[in-house]
């Protein structure tokens, strides 16, 4: 291990130590490969000196570059975009296979097998999903509780691995947000599918989708308990302030506040009929609001820090229609991360006016 100045520092190097900025917070980890931009960040954070590890020779040096992967979680590997058309195509295929199945449960046994395989297939391309960036392709508006469906159940799923959820029951906690929404299919589509606000009556309808869905559920086989709470419980709230029992916290089954979670999420950052998608850090916000009273703290809170951490290095746009890359995210702030523009450091925290409006 060598200390080296920042001045002298070249790309393709590995650091032997963690960096910190002045404030104490975590930069960059043990491992991290430097590439060209992080010299620009350290830079910008007036970082002095790092530690190194020995020189294994410029060959080894480049394909550690090309095969290290970030502390964010992302990598940069030639064949990062294969695993991103590998997560896609496997995507493709549950919706179209839950856009199918779905209707169908009314007149038929619910292939509870077949959307499991599918959905194992797909959580072995879970590499190539990012939450806060993946936009699916979804040129049918009408198409949007199928997606819904899918996009529910793997932000679940990691929910479930981040919360430490016993492994043998991730698959479950999956399929609990993908079959949450299920009671939808015996709402009428007039109302499913109304681009203006709901009458009374309607809105009543449309709420016992949660019960048509827990009374669906009943049916099925290989579906633990938690699964069908998942339906019948996803509107309830912490304070009591939900549906369709108006039930608290200590009520609620694990599994029904993870989905509840992701539903919000997923149900704001997704392009609707009657309402645009909402800026995936914007949401994040309105659920840490939420998670006083409403929803569980920690599921928020394990949503925000993961989802984040994973952003250091990703594109963004920012309200202000500027693009830019994020260099840095303060722990206690981390949906209002510092952001470079061409050079230019804008700090989110300080400019309160600004937001990130997309991620690229």
């Amino acid at each position: 291990m060598v200390s080296v100045s920042v001045t002298e520092l070249e790309a393709g190097k590995k650091i032997a130590a963690n960096v910190y900025t002045d404030k104490g917070n975590l930069l960059f980890q043990k491992g991290r490969v430097l590439l060209p931009r992080d010299l620009e960040i350290l830079h910008a954070f007036m970082i002095d000196q790092v530690e190194l590890q020995g020189e294994t020779g410029k060959k080894a040096a480049e394909q550690e570059s090309k095969e290290s992967a970030l502390p964010s979680g992302e990598t940069v590997r030639p064949n990062v975009n294969r695993k991103e058309r590998g997560f896609i195509e496997e995507y493709d295929q549950m919706v179209a296979l839950t856009k199918t199945g779905f209707p169908s449960v009314l007149a038929m046994e619910i292939p509870v097998f077949q959307w499991r395989a599918q959905l194992e297939k797909l959580i072995d391309q879970i590499q190539g999903y990012r939450i806060l960036g993946f936009t699916p392709r979804m040129p049918d508006k009408h198409d949007y509780m199928y997606h819904h469906a899918v996009l529910c159940a793997l932000t679940s799923y990691m929910l479930a691995r981040w919360l430490d959820v016993p492994q043998k029951n991730w698959i479950q906690v999956a399929l609990a947000g993908l079959l949450h929404d299920l009671g939808k299919v015996k709402v009428s589509p007039t109302i499913l599918h109304k681009p203006t606000p709901l009458l009374p009556e309607e809105k009543a309808e449309m709420d016992n989708h949660t019960t048509y869905g827990y009374q669906i559920l009943k049916n099925a086989t290989a579906l633990q308990e938690g699964v069908l709470l998942a339906a019948l419980q996803h509107h309830e709230r912490i304070d009591g302030s939900g549906y369709p029992f108006a039930l608290t916290g200590e009520k609620l089954h694990l599994y029904s506040k993870i989905v509840a979670v992701a539903d919000i999420f997923h149900a704001m950052t997704l392009d609707r009929r009657y309402r645009g998608a909402t800026s995936p850090y914007l949401v994040l916000e309105q659920l840490e609001q939420d998670s006083f009273g409403k929803l569980d703290p920690v599921i928020v809170r394990t949503l925000i820090k993961h989802t984040t951490q994973l952003s250091l290095g990703t594109r963004v746009k920012l309200s202000n229609r500027k693009t830019g890359e994020i260099v840095y995210a303060d722990a206690h702030q981390p949906t209002r991360p510092i952001v470079s523009i061409n050079g230019e450091i804008v700090n989110l925290i300080q400019d309160r006016k600004l937001f990130i409006l997309e991620v690229l």
